[in-house]
């Protein structure tokens, strides 16, 4: 396991806890819904044998505490610039961003508004039901779970809704990848705290997002999609599979499914250096000597 630097970061609204591990061009990890940079420490330790890699927990989420109640507005406009933030205080020129999930979404939303700061994204398993053909289904579902979770709680909402998205399998780490029993306790505490703020403020606009795809195409040549290979019957892959047509690409598929960083941290971990790699960009002082 590589050395972590732990620390808040002060941004308008919020301070963010972030976690910073290993050397070299900056990797910047976006969560998805549970928001919490926890389920990725494997997968980044991995990863900090190439990286300088950047977790993070986002804002209203756990560690990231708000200056004053949640604008559901302006999030999206918010986790877009507290992405900037952190790769501004940690990055060295344009960087690589890994999102999942709902960290995939509103990654789709920062290389479009900010394609100079972005090298590569990789966009995991992002789960936007507007390029769907059946929108108007999903509109109806998302609306039964935030019904749910008013009138019958937190635990039951989140029931309905991992039925519906397919997510029923247990997402447990390989034996080696465990955290030890009091650090893995206190952060699924922190998560199952974070599952009401996310059905309180996050589901509804984060899922209805429409993503931009003139602008989309545009960046091509920085934008990955990516799927988890074990569970492309479930909604975010169909979804993501879906984006890529939109956008004349394939999908590149990840070990895992949806959480395949929890699963299969070591091949996630391989599979995106591989990826990075092969799509590493020549460096100014190369071409010149070429």
């Amino acid at each position: 396991m590589s050395a972590t630097e732990a620390g808040h970061l002060a941004v308008p609204g919020a301070s963010l806890y972030y976690e910073v591990r290993g050397a070299g061009p900056a990797l910047l990890v976006i969560a998805g819904g549970n928001g919490d940079a926890g389920p990725f420490g494997a997968v980044a330790d991995e990863l900090a044998r190439r990286y300088t890699v950047i977790t993070y927990d986002r804002r209203g989420f756990s560690r990231s505490v708000l200056d004053w109640p949640a604008d559901d507005a302006r999030r999206l406009d918010e986790d877009v610039q507290d992405a900037l933030a952190l790769l501004d205080r940690f990055g060295d020129g344009p960087g690589v961003v890994l999102g999942s999930c709902s960290g995939a979404t509103l990654a789709l939303d920062l290389v479009v508004r900010h394609p100079d700061r972005i090298e590569t994204l990789v966009a995991h398993e992002p789960p936007v039901a507007a390029v769907l053909p059946d929108l108007d289904e999903w509109i109806e579902f998302y609306a039964a779970v935030y019904k749910t979770f008013r009138t019958e709680g937190v635990q039951e909402g989140m029931r309905v809704f991992r039925l519906g998205m397919g997510m029923t399998k247990p997402a447990r780490p390989p034996e080696s990848a465990q955290l030890p029993q009091p650090q893995l306790e206190q952060m699924l505490a922190r998560i199952k705290r974070n599952h009401g703020y996310w059905l309180e403020h996050e589901m509804r606009t984060y899922s209805m997002f429409e993503p931009d795809i003139a602008r989309l195409r545009a960046v091509t040549d920085r934008l990955v999609i990516a799927g988890g290979s074990d569970e492309q019957e479930n909604h975010p892959y169909l979804c993501t599979a879906a984006l890529a047509e939109r956008l004349d690409q394939s999908v590149v598929d990840f070990p895992g499914g949806h959480v395949g960083y929890v699963t299969d941290p070591y091949t996630f971990a391989d599979a995106t250096v591989a990826l990075l790699e092969s799509r590493r960009r020549p460096s100014a002082a190369a071409v010149r000597e070429a």
